[in-house]
């Protein structure tokens, strides 16, 4: 009997009332569901046996959220005040991402989960990209419907020879554009797969991975179904996943 592949997805934490509560987007679920069946993962840090978790596993689905990576997890500056951190969930994530590659586990960051993956591998961010100087504003309008926000903005180019070239996609894709923070200084051994027209890291890959192990900036789980580059993406995660249910 064929098993189906279990995707875990880590949570953010966010205070309602007068609770906490762990959450995850329901875009990035159904999302997540391409692949097999999505299982929450508290933000609980140490409580959790990270170990015994990814043996339970077939991939790893990393969000994006509202909140942004603590800086000085990178050796940043401070972050300006009223910036949204998450803590708990940074304990969970960074730890875990180099488990699972080391594991075998695939892996899928997006937005947050991108900027987390290349902290995990040593990486630095940009907290404002817009304000560096040498970047567009690649942050959504806050005014504008959501489906405006992540509607299409602009291309990405894919690098010949790697994982997003592998899914069958072409040497230039239109992708979204929802983040006011970007990759810096690149993590080591991770491999650009996508640059943006103003040379901003859009996506890469963990170099020597033996599993499928890809990070973006943009938002692909945005009405995958409608973008065949996204599902495109997903369906390459997917089959990695399946891989691994086959084998466990």
């Amino acid at each position: 009997m064929r098993r189906v592949p279990l995707i875990g997805v880590c949570a953010c934490t966010r205070q309602i009332g007068h609770h906490v509560f762990h959450i995850a987007g329901d875009k990035y679920l159904r999302a997540a569901a391409i692949a097999g069946t999505p299982l929450v993962i508290p933000a609980l840090g140490s409580l959790i046996d990270s170990q015994a978790l990814l043996d339970s596993l077939d991939g790893l689905l990393l969000t994006g959220s509202p909140s942004n990576v603590e800086p000085h997890r990178y050796q940043g500056s401070a972050s300006e005040a009223g910036t949204l951190h998450d803590p708990a969930r940074d304990a969970l994530t960074l730890p875990l991402i180099r488990a699972a590659v080391a594991a075998g586990v695939p892996l899928l960051g997006i937005c947050r989960g991108f900027q987390e993956m290349n902290v995990s591998y040593g990486g630095s961010l940009y907290q404002k990209v817009h304000e560096t100087g040498r970047h567009a504003d690649h942050r959504e309008s806050p005014d504008d419907p959501v489906e405006i926000q992540y509607g299409l903005r602009h291309p990405v180019r894919v690098q010949p020879g790697g994982w997003l070239q592998r899914c069958g996609l072409p040497v230039e894709i239109q992708v979204n554009s929802v983040h006011g923070q970007g990759v810096e200084r690149l993590g080591e051994g991770l491999r650009i797969e996508a640059l943006a027209p103003d040379g901003l890291i859009e996506a890469f890959s963990v170099e020597g991975a033996s599993r499928f192990a890809v990070g973006v900036q943009w938002h692909p789980e945005w009405q995958v179904h409608d973008h065949p580059h996204y599902l495109a993406l997903f369906e390459a995660f997917a089959e990695a996943c399946a891989e691994r249910a086959r084998q466990r």
